[in-house]
């Protein structure tokens, strides 16, 4: 079963990389001592062949002196068992030896290792091939066997006989190979510890990240995280603990937007509702009496009651086009055109199309602009939108014989535009609400067509711009909006 957690598989891969470790380097050490073995022996042996070929060897008619030779192999096996030597001629094969026919099993020796030890400059151990084994290979001393400088052949020595490789053998077994067990035994043991204890501390943190971001699941997102580990830290864990956090409290706000969005949304549903009703209804009645009653209707009675389904009609209208606006900046979908355009010709085009209106109602409508009002970089199509709303709200809330006044003053950096009235004003404690959705002031006529949107519409509208729709009221002295738009840029 493997394991789950990240300190179990760090220690699980630490372990086997230490048993990896531990087996290459016993393997290497044995190997570093049978090898070391070899070049002391073969280093102190060096001239050994060349001793017996200078003082023993005899050579007769170019040949070498069979009958001296065994004497000397024989003296040889008595003097040091140790020791195996083997005559071979110049290509290699076996013409000699010191030891048992019947342990013999080549029938020549590889000359590259001999030419090797014979050169210059050799690198010790240089290993050679053993007559009495197929693929073992020993040191050995080696010395040409010459006669007026023509090579007869070689007195070939092998250093260790099969005594010798026992007794190695057991010695590597009962003491070499117990300490070297032991000592790596015990390094990689405290190695292992010390490895779990760093790995214990450094998934310490990940640990806290990780019981941390299990209380925020469980808790569905909405509790604030406690206990985080360190965020300040530079490292990978400190970056994660940081984009952690970070995630989490944008996963907090976008919770709360969506809160807030489906509560606005209930209040839209019951606000639209409604404000569809009272106009669908006033539309269904009226209409529904003209078709009962329109033989016995009066045509002044009829017109009247053609007028009211008509009004309720705009106001149905006008509340659906102001639904989908307000839809669409909120979306994003509404895409600014900006462009550079005199604003004082726009304030003049405004108040000239509510010019019959305001006779209508005998109010007063001026226009004060500062001379060389320069032109505005800004989507003159949504400009011309907000100050339809701010003086259609100003006629609606004053009364006969009162004043709408829009003024537009300029500086180096903006145009500030100001739309006033000395009309019915705002209590105090409804300042803070007017610009929220269907938001209507007490006392308002039902009977006035709008659903509370267009202050709403008007500061999305300048939001979009970089701006914003301030208010300034005093009830029963006036209202005043006002906003700025940065001037064209050269």
């Amino acid at each position: 079963m493997m394991p789950r957690t990240l300190f179990a598989k760090l220690s699980l891969a630490l372990f086997v990389l230490f048993v990896l470790v531990g087996v290459t380097f016993l393997h290497a050490s044995l190997n570093s001592a049978y090898m070391y073995q070899q070049e002391v022996a073969q280093r102190l042996n060096q001239d050994l062949a060349r001793y017996i070929v200078r003082e023993h060897v005899q050579l007769k008619d170019g040949e070498v002196d069979r009958d001296g030779l065994k004497n000397l192999f024989h003296n040889v096996m008595i003097i040091n068992p140790s020791l195996e030597l083997y005559l071979l001629d110049t290509r290699g094969k076996v013409k000699a030896y010191s030891v048992d026919a019947s342990k013999v099993v080549r029938d020549s020796v590889s000359l590259a290792a001999i030419t090797r030890v014979l050169s210059d400059s050799v690198t010790m151990p240089v290993l050679g091939d053993d007559p009495k084994s197929l693929s073992r290979q020993k040191a050995f001393s080696v010395a040409p066997i010459e006669q007026d400088g023509v090579n007869q052949g070689y007195i070939y020595a092998v250093l260790g006989s099969e005594q010798v490789d026992v007794i190695s053998e057991l010695i590597q077994q009962s003491f070499i190979m117990r300490e070297s067990v032991t000592t790596i035994l015990l390094a990689l043991a405290f190695a292992f510890a010390g490895g779990l204890v760093v790995f214990f501390l450094l998934t310490r943190r990940l640990r806290k990240l990780s019981h941390s971001m299990d209380i925020f699941r469980e808790q569905d997102f909405e509790n604030a995280i406690a206990g985080l580990t360190d965020t300040t830290s530079k490292d990978e864990i400190g970056v994660m603990a940081a984009t952690f956090q970070q995630m989490a409290q944008q996963i907090q706000a976008q919770l709360l937007r969506l809160k807030e969005t489906d509560a606005l949304r209930r209040e839209l549903v019951a606000n639209v509702s409604h404000d569809l009703r009272t106009p669908l209804a006033t539309l269904k009645g009226y209409i529904e009496t003209l078709m009962l009653k329109n033989d016995t209707l009066s045509d002044a009675d009829r017109l009247h009651y053609l007028q009211i389904a008509h009004r309720s009609s705009e106001r149905l209208n006008k509340l659906v086009t102001e639904l989908f606006e307000l839809a669409k900046l909120d979306a994003g979908e509404l895409k600014l055109h900006k462009e550079s355009f005199s604003l004082a010709e726009l304030a003049h085009d405004v108040m000239h199309k509510f010019d019959l209106r305001a006779q209508q109602l005998g109010l007063n409508l001026e226009v004060n602009i500062d001379t060389d009002v320069p032109y505005v970089e800004a989507d003159i199509g949504l400009i011309e939108r907000v100050l339809d709303n701010l003086v259609d709200n100003a006629l609606k809330h004053t009364p006969g014989g009162g004043t709408v006044k829009l003024e537009l003053n300029a500086d180096s950096n903006q145009v500030s535009v100001i739309v006033a009235d000395n009309g019915d004003g705002i209590a105090e404690e409804d300042l803070a609400h007017i610009f929220q959705r269907f938001y209507k002031k007490p006392g308002n006529d039902e009977e006035l067509p709008g659903a509370g949107l267009g202050l709403a519409i008007a500061q999305r509208i300048l939001e979009l711009h970089g701006s914003r729709l301030a208010v300034d009221s005093v009830l029963h002295q006036g209202t005043r909006f006002d906003f700025a738009l940065p001037v064209q840029t050269p």
